[in-house]
């Protein structure tokens, strides 16, 4: 296989969100054991913004920058001057460090394009990069595409008596085998951990000391439960230098569809960002950007409704799943819940086609996030009632196909 080759090889999106209706599942057609199950069909595998839709104002700020015309239409690069302005001085007041409207921030094309131009941004081929499992699934296959070499490090989520279970002796070792760069979610994708104020200290306090740049995933950070207290790792002492944090209104917001990210931080990284952001994209799309300004606006009352909701969906899952027998990790935050499936008679991504297949309803296996294989990912942001009935599914298959 071609170097080239290889590096799409490390993209591949066969069991990625989203991408399940682009597979033939005829060949599993001999697996099956029963009858298909009866229910409406629930896709687990991303958030549905017709259960939770986006905040009143969005698409009026969106039709105002359409009346605006060119002046919104072309921005800047890193997006426009006024927006950035604003959302600086909320990112400032939420983070707790300074965020410089002029040369910290840039406008993505989603969080997503945000990580690739960050990863783009910090690693060159043949770097190191220190990796958690499980984590995000784009962050290892960035790595391997951008040609660095993954240096992973365990989270023993289901066993941490505090924080997010981060083996931190691990990571200093990751560190000094020469991981020049550390990417991870907090809120953990796809546990829903979050990261205790020890575990983010001790983060930036290795990484001061071995020059090491952090790329920090904030997306689910304002989606909390119970009043979790969160750490951002770029008010815990390390150089500005040296971090870079993403966030955006597209999953807690449901502004998903207009494709907004952020990213702020080191200047000289935000530049680099923004040169390759003019030749990928050029810019975040012009009128979309104005949608941001409804981001930290929400009307009152807004936020707080749309976490007593999303905590009522998880916790009933969770019930499901303890009954079953699937251990799970409590999310702390965000959408998202990653029960252990027990062993079963087929592969895990055989099983994964069949809940498709027989049940109606569409998870992410673990293998996107580690060596995770009896995991599966489901983001509960979903119709109630919908979710609760399909994960009731997804233990009478279980159950169905067990060894």
């Amino acid at each position: 296989m071609s170097s080239l080759a290889n590096k799409f090889a490390a993209l591949s999106t066969d069991n990625a969100p989203g991408q399940e209706v682009r597979r033939s599942d005829a060949d599993i057609r001999a697996l099956m054991i029963g009858e298909s199950l009866p229910g409406r069909a629930v896709d687990f595998s991303h958030g549905d913004i017709d259960a939770f839709p986006p905040p009143p104002d969005a698409m009026e700020r969106f039709a105002e920058a359409v009346r605006i015309g060119g002046r919104q239409a072309y921005t800047e690069y890193r997006g426009s001057a006024d927006i950035r302005a604003e959302l600086a001085s909320q990112l400032e007041a939420f983070t707790g460090a300074p965020v410089s409207a002029d040369s910290g921030i840039i406008l993505t094309p989603g969080t997503q394009g945000a990580l690739f131009l960050a990863m783009a941004a910090t690693v060159a081929a043949g770097d190191k990069v220190a990796i958690v499992q499980p984590d995000y699934f784009a962050n290892r296959k960035l790595v391997k595409f951008l040609g660095g070499e993954v240096v992973p490090v365990a989270m023993d989520y289901l066993g941490a008596d505090e924080g997010a279970g981060l083996d931190l002796s691990a990571l200093e070792a990751a560190f000094l085998s020469g991981a020049k760069v550390f990417v991870f979610s907090n809120p953990n994708n796809p546990t829903g951990a979050v990261y205790s104020q020890r575990e983010i200290g001790r983060i930036a306090e290795l990484a001061t000391r071995h020059s090491v740049t952090v790329v920090a995933d904030q997306l689910y950070s304002r989606l909390r439960y119970e009043g979790e207290q969160y750490s951002h790792i770029r008010a815990s002492g390390l150089p500005k230098a040296q971090c870079v944090t993403i966030m955006g209104p597209s999953k807690t917001e449901s502004l998903s569809g207009y494709r907004l990210g952020v990213a702020f931080g080191a200047p000289e990284i935000i530049d680099r960002m923004e040169k390759l952001q003019a030749i990928v994209s050029l810019r975040a799309a012009g009128y979309n950007q104005a949608v941001l300004r409804s981001w930290f606006a929400e009307p009152a009352g807004w936020m707080a409704q749309r976490v007593s909701d999303h905590q009522l969906i998880r916790d009933d899952l969770l019930a499901i799943f303890a009954e079953a027998g699937f251990p799970t990790r409590r999310p702390r935050a965000g959408s998202y819940v990653f029960p252990t499936l027990p062993a079963l008679r087929v592969a895990p991504l055989d099983f994964v086609r069949l809940l498709r297949q027989q049940a109606n309803v569409i998870v992410t296996p673990g293998t996107e996030f580690g060596p995770h294989p009896h995991s599966i990912r489901l983001n509960f942001s979903q119709d109630r009632s919908a979710a609760l009935d399909a994960a009731q599914r997804i233990v009478t298959m279980a159950e169905r196909y067990k060894v």
